[in-house]
């Protein structure tokens, strides 16, 4: 810990004595006026800090004498926030400061809060010690002006905690995975998952942080990794859990009824696990860090600007002793291992508020996948490849299938004209909930996969675009309703031709806009393969019903425009 200038300055482990403002005696406010002081106060006590001050303890031994007059005490000097979980130790410093014999007064008060609501308040305390330096920047983007104090005091990792059979299911040596928590969420092996709010809260707001960070491992394309990290927070139980609460849960529940809190896993700073599992517990919690996107808490001491009293505010940060830190279960150092911390507040409260405003919508889909002759034209892949159209097609399909998620509905059509007899388009996958079972043991997506791995376009065949997707767009029409995001995906080169259903693009728009329902929306996410694909027509059709359309030059691309459209769908209005 830094070393500190003051008055009367202790050692680093020392308690400090704190013998009252300066000046002494001579120096206090006359008796009459801090009376009036007083009654002011009284009167118009509405600033935060005098609702959460603690009394001062009295004190009656043999050695004590009180005055018949009680003397005048000039009020709270220093305003104090704390993250909730260091708040103990923080008061127990301010504490022995206060209970100085040689001063009465409480000088210092202290409350305990999540780091996000002291952003949020409209009155800031004189000295923070949030959970997180971050949140030091974002309060200082808003218009505070906090000044960390040399390194921060302490430092927490956050682990995913739940009972042992749980935890072990999912750890090995102590080390886990947002990958693997998602990927256990989604199949089903886990009861439920919670979390805190990612806007006020430290853990939640690192955890959105180190579940993003975590899914950017597997894939290079942004909007798949947000996708991916959105998986997980479809699924949980709550979004706004606090830690501490679902600890003391799961302890009180038990005791009183025999009755085990149905919890998951959540995430927790290290020092409130420990200081659970120091506890006499039926229900064991372990945790395990989660070593692909590992975050970690630190407390720094940071100052307001326009702090006015600098002695005590380093008497107490001084009193704050590592000792005590460290005895509460807090580390000295952080982790090596962990994730550095974004610099700008943006880039982590956008996703942070993603996470928070998620909408919960179920997802409905129909793909329309151009099997024309044209999709056997050969074009070069990125890295020299030279394959098909429709190969290229293939393999962003494979890629796309795994991204929708359980509560997804979905079918997928062909669209073709071999002869002139044919009809537009024919389904191949018929619509329903992905995770149902079609073709006996078969769940749709596993026949949506299998679709994709044997899609193969007609030679000589022409390409009803334009029919096929009016079409498919008044099929899905129907199905729009409250709740639910509903989509047609069209994969194709973008030219509508040689068949019977041929029509012009301007026939084409005026049709498409005609049947337009602003209360039933479907919006087109078009996807163009090849080098000569039509992007005007695509764009037109997309932007006409609030959709998107996207170039595709690798197999990637399918599932990035997917990605695109869902994220757009479920963000913050």
């Amino acid at each position: 810990m830094s070393e500190l200038t003051g008055r009367n300055q202790p050692s680093a482990d020392e308690p400090v004595t704190h013998h009252g403002p300066p000046g002494g005696g001579a120096g206090r406010v006359l008796l009459a006026a801090a009376i009036v002081l007083l009654l002011v106060a009284v009167a118009g006590g509405t600033t935060w800090w005098m609702y959460t001050r603690e009394p001062a303890p009295t004190t009656n031994t043999a050695t004590t004498v009180k005055p018949s007059t009680p003397p005048a005490c000039p009020g709270v000097k220093l305003r104090v926030a704390a993250a909730p979980e260091i708040a103990p130790i923080v008061r127990a410093a301010a504490k022995r400061l206060d209970d100085s014999p040689a001063d009465p007064c409480d000088l210092i008060t202290v409350v305990a809060e999540e780091p996000g609501n002291t952003v949020a308040a409209a009155a800031k305390p004189d000295v923070w010690i949030p959970s997180s330096s971050a949140w030091l920047n974002i309060a200082n983007a808003g218009g505070a002006a906090f000044a960390a104090q040399g390194k921060p005091m302490a430092y927490s990792p956050i682990m995913l905690a739940a009972p042992t059979a749980v935890t072990d299911s999912l750890s090995k040596a102590g080390r886990t995975s947002w990958a693997q928590l998602t990927g256990a969420v989604a199949a089903g092996r886990i009861v439920s998952v919670t979390m805190p709010d990612a806007r006020t809260s430290t853990v939640g707001l690192l955890s959105v942080h180190g579940v993003n960070a975590a899914m950017a491992r597997t894939t290079p394309d942004s909007g798949i990794a947000q996708l991916r990290a959105l998986t997980l927070r479809s699924r949980l139980k709550e979004a706004s859990a606090d830690p501490a609460k679902v600890i003391a849960k799961i302890a009180e529940q038990w005791n009183t009824n025999g009755v085990v809190y149905d919890v998951g896993v959540f995430p927790v700073v290290e020092q409130q696990l420990k200081a659970y599992q120091r506890g006499k517990h039926t229900v064991q919690l372990k945790g395990a860090y989660p070593a692909d996107g590992l975050v970690q808490a630190d407390y720094p001491f940071a100052v307001a600007k326009n702090n006015q009293d600098v002695e005590l505010t380093a008497q107490l940060r001084a009193a704050i002793t590592r000792s005590s830190l460290v005895q509460a279960g807090f580390r000295p150092a952080p982790m090596p291992d962990a994730l550095p911390l974004p610099a700008q507040p943006g880039d982590l409260l956008t996703p942070a508020t993603m996470w928070s405003e998620y909408k919960s919508l179920a997802t409905q889909v129909l793909l329309l996948i151009d099997a024309s002759g044209s999709m056997n034209q050969k074009i070069e892949a990125p890295g020299g490849r030279s394959l098909t159209r429709a190969a290229l097609l293939r393999e962003s399909g494979r890629f796309a299938a795994d991204l929708f998620s359980e509560d997804t509905t979905v079918g997928m059509w062909y669209f073709g004209q071999p002869t002139p007899t044919s009809p537009a388009h024919r389904e191949i996958v018929p619509y329903g909930p992905i995770t149902e079972q079609v073709d006996g043991s078969k769940t749709r997506r596993d026949a949506l996969v299998k679709a994709m791995d044997t899609y193969r376009a007609a030679e000589n065949s022409g390409t009803p675009l334009y029919q096929t997707v009016l079409d498919g767009v008044a099929e899905m029409r129907e199905k729009v309703a409250p709740g639910t995001v509903t989509l047609v995906v069209v994969l194709t080169d973008g030219e509508d031709g040689e068949s019977t259903f041929k029509m012009t693009q301007q026939q084409f728009m005026a049709k498409l806009a005609g049947e337009q329902d602003p209360s039933r929306p479907v919006p087109i996410i078009a996807v163009g393969y090849g080098p000569d694909v039509d992007m005007k027509a695509l764009n037109d059709m997309s932007a006409a019903t609030g959709g998107k359309a996207f170039p595709a030059t690798n197999p990637a691309d399918l599932s990035s425009a997917i990605a695109k459209a869902f994220l757009a769908a479920h963000a913050p209005r």
